[in-house]
């Protein structure tokens, strides 16, 4: 079975192009830059896989993808080789999408944790709670 699963951010706007010919079709490639799971002397890393997806699969991936965009897609690694312009034989490998789904909300990135100030916590770290709130809790 041929079954991969990549939850990531783009490192930029899609590139698509469109087939030309009789059944011309949207192709969108791009790069995830994908987490690896440890980090190396304390530092994150973090694979570039390219991915490729076809028709209405690179349509979505041009209309509501871009740079930073953190997605979850799922699909096949497919490899390949052709000869470049200087004789040499280069090996590919791509991810071809069946599916892709938003990995957070779109404003995710915008938001900032809300920040407790001194003033309204113990010296202790904890938030004071105020006064008369126990008949409120579900639990005594």
């Amino acid at each position: 079975m041929n079954k991969v699963i990549l939850i990531g951010r783009l490192t930029k706007d899609p590139d698509v192009r469109y087939a030309q010919g009789n059944n011309a079709m949207a192709i969108a490639r791009f790069t995830l830059a994908v987490d690896r799971k440890y980090k190396n002397n304390g530092q994150e890393e973090a694979d570039f896989i390219s991915c490729v997806s076809f028709g209405k699969t690179a349509e979505f991936a041009e209309k509501y993808l871009k740079r930073g965009t953190k997605i979850a897609v799922t699909g096949r690694i497919q490899t390949g080789s052709y000869t470049n312009k200087d004789g040499q034989k280069v090996y590919t490998t791509d991810v071809i999408l069946e599916e892709i789904e938003f990995a957070e909300s779109k404003n995710a990135g915008n938001q900032t944790a809300q920040r407790i100030e001194p003033s309204q916590a113990d010296g202790d770290g904890f938030m004071n709670i105020p006064d008369g709130i126990d008949e409120e809790l579900p639990f005594h």
